[in-house]
């Protein structure tokens, strides 16, 4: 298997790869490679430095024109070019255990970026097993997060292939302290420069997310323009009239949606999760503008919008509280926390992280059943939910009913429960 490819020494291939090293010279790279400025500069510099260079582009839905990608990467001197459709993928086994997990970093940040990662990842070192290169590489900056992902997920997937990062390397950053100097780099040799004045900041997006950082936004109380966002309107922007929509779950993700008012369905996994980006974002669900901990130990401001993560999060945790029992709830959420940490630090191939994630899906067996939500300027409104397996008693809970609770074993619960803040009173008090 895949798996077993990644973490077991493959002699025959390292052998094929140390020949083809000999023929070419530093040997070969597979570069993830996004089309854009910085990867474009780091693919040529690569060649300039005697590398061979496989670009590749992971499709997580980014919404990159892979034709043109392809094309440029080898105009630019690429030897070959892999484009790989993950969409489907990076739902069912990125966002779905993230949507099992309720998983928000720092009580706001839904890791669109943290849970793209692994994903490339794992089909970047599945190409660079295939062909025989010594290398993979990134473009990502010597501040960030993702130098630590990419690596780390590497390392995890595979014993033999070495990761070079650029903007690590003295003969690279010194080379290119700012934007300017790859712009100059860029001009002369031939890339082509897509970055304007007009939107002087970075843009990362998939399926989950588009995450927005750098530039003007760098100073934490500058306020970010009115049309940053991409995938959303402005709650001031949405419609007037609010619009209804169910959730229906299985094993805690999403198997359904349903539009209440023109009766769409959906339950294709990718084709789910994309129709809730579009009415979530019609409707100006999920955007954040926040101040977050880097895993490196720097503080950055960034802005994300994440329309349909914040609508799945809103009716699982809604389909939670009707299905899952109490102290599983527990300790369950103990294990988001966890699984969150892991996610944002880069573990997800991590022996722990993979053992936190089943932990977490053995909670989601019961957590089945539909969620009724309103969406309406930017607010996602619980309209009702029913399940199958709900746990919830109308009978038991009734105030108008006695049913089977006997409302005198309360008395002696209270004095059990109580016990332990009477002594203190009693033993403490005169200190408090």
């Amino acid at each position: 298997t895949f798996f077993s490819q990644c973490t077991a020494p493959n002699v025959k291939k390292n052998k094929m790869a140390d020949a083809k090293k000999a023929k070419t010279g530093k040997g070969t790279v597979v570069l993830a490679y996004s089309g854009g400025l910085d990867t474009s500069c780091v693919l040529v510099w690569f060649i300039h430095e005697g590398y061979d260079v496989i670009a590749y582009m992971a499709d997580i839905g980014q919404g990159e024109d892979a034709d043109a990608v392809r094309s440029k990467a080898l105009k630019l001197g690429a030897k070959k070019v892999f484009i790989e459709d993950l969409k489907s993928e990076f739902v069912t086994d990125f966002i779905w255990p993230s949507v099992q997990a309720n998983a928000i970093y720092e009580d706001r940040y839904m890791l669109g970026t943290a849970l793209a990662r692994p994903c490339i990842a794992r089909k970047q070192v599945e190409i660079a097993l295939a062909e025989g290169a010594q290398f993979v590489s990134h473009g990502a900056t010597g501040k960030g997060n993702d130098q630590i992902r990419f690596e780390l997920a590497f390392y995890a997937l595979s014993t033999g292939i070495e990761c070079i990062s650029p903007w690590r390397l003295p003969e690279f950053y010194k080379r290119f302290p700012g934007r300017p100097a790859l712009i100059e780099f860029a001009k002369e040799n031939n890339i082509p420069v897509p970055v304007t004045k007009k939107e002087p900041w970075s843009m990362d997006g998939n399926l989950m997310h588009i995450s927005f950082e750098s530039g003007i936004l760098e100073n934490p109380a500058t306020h970010a323009p009115d049309k940053l966002y991409r995938m959303s309107v402005t709650p001031q922007e949405a419609p007037d009239k609010p619009e209804d929509i169910s959730i229906e779950f299985k094993n805690g993700v999403p198997v359904k949606v349903t539009n209440l008012q023109d009766k769409t369905e959906k339950t294709d996994p990718l084709e789910l999760f994309e129709y809730l980006n579009l009415v979530g974002g019609r409707n100006g669900i999920g955007q954040i503008d926040i101040v977050e901990n880097r895993f490196i130990g720097m503080k950055s401001r960034g802005c994300y919008e994440t329309p349909g993560g914040t609508l799945c999060r809103v009716a699982h945790l809604d389909i939670e509280a009707l299905t899952i029992d109490r102290e599983v709830r527990k300790i369950r959420d103990k294990l988001s926390v966890d699984f969150t940490q892991q996610c944002y630090n880069g573990l997800w191939w991590s022996p722990e992280s993979r053992y936190v994630r089943k932990c977490i899906a053995d909670s989601q067996t019961d957590v089945e059943g539909t969620v009724e939500m309103r969406l309406y300027k930017g607010n996602a409104m619980i309209l009702g939910r029913s399940s199958p397996k709900s746990l919830y008693d109308e009978g038991l809970v009734s105030m108008d009913e006695e049913g089977e609770y006997d409302p005198r074993n309360a008395e002696g619960f209270i004095k059990i429960t109580a016990l332990r803040l009477r002594e203190h009173a009693r033993l403490r008090g005169k200190e408090n």
